[in-house]
């Protein structure tokens, strides 16, 4: 079970323009960056747009950015940074076995399709389907941070493999990948539908594919 007040608290929006605590220029942007992109694209965020969002000049955005596409490899790195905070403080590594921590790290992200669609959608995900043949740099940003927080399933999956006498032609690493690639694909489903249900269902099948390798019966035994 996950307690809802845990990642409401971590998801909840950013401070507004007026709040004292909103931090430097360079984080206002890299956040309103990680809000504009999910909710309308990399190429319809414009600098003008950041810098309204952010409460910052023009001039203040290329002192920190030489161009829009370094602000897109800077939001990249931003939110695999905060996002990788998100995960270590989550509750779900508390299980002695590591299977129920791989099936609390799925749980968790089932929770956290909650609200709009640009609150709960990946920004790596959302900007790499934009600019992947047309701005390398950033899509190498997105892929290690995609990637990179995959990696950080694969102890415990090879822990759970250990434990519970699991085997076949799949590997740990094979494993991770796949549950980033039902997320990513969840998020698309929810925007073509216009319908976090459908995410929260991708989520759901994972959950009852990670049972079956592992022989472990769903919850209520069904």
């Amino acid at each position: 079970m996950i307690p809802t007040g845990w990642y409401s608290e971590r998801m909840s929006p950013r401070p507004t323009r007026r709040s004292p605590d909103r931090g430097d220029a360079r984080t206002r942007l890299l956040e309103a960056a990680r809000d504009l992109i999910r909710a309308q694209g990399f190429a319809a965020t414009t600098v003008d747009a950041l810098c309204a969002a952010a409460g910052v000049s023009k001039g203040s955005f290329f002192h920190h950015f030489e161009s829009k596409e370094a602000l897109g490899i800077a939001a990249a790195d931003f939110w695999a940074s905060t996002t990788a905070a998100l995960f270590v403080a989550a509750p779900y590594h508390t299980p002695e076995d590591p299977l129920e921590r791989l099936l609390g790290y799925v749980a968790l992200r089932r929770a956290l399709i909650v609200g709009e669609r640009a609150a709960f959608s990946c920004l790596a995900g959302t900007l790499i389907q934009e600019v992947h043949d047309s701005a390398e740099p950033v899509r190498l940003a997105c892929g290690r941070a995609i990637l990179d927080h995959a990696a950080t399933l694969v102890d415990d999956i090879e822990a759970a493999r250990q434990r519970h006498g699991v085997t076949g032609d799949w590997t740990s690493v094979s494993l991770a990948r796949h549950t980033q690639a039902v997320l990513q694909g969840a998020f698309i489903l929810a925007k073509a539908g216009d319908d976090a249900e459908l995410a929260r269902e991708s989520v759901d099948h994972l959950d009852r594919y990670i049972r079956l390798l592992f022989r472990r019966p769903a919850e209520g035994g069904a």
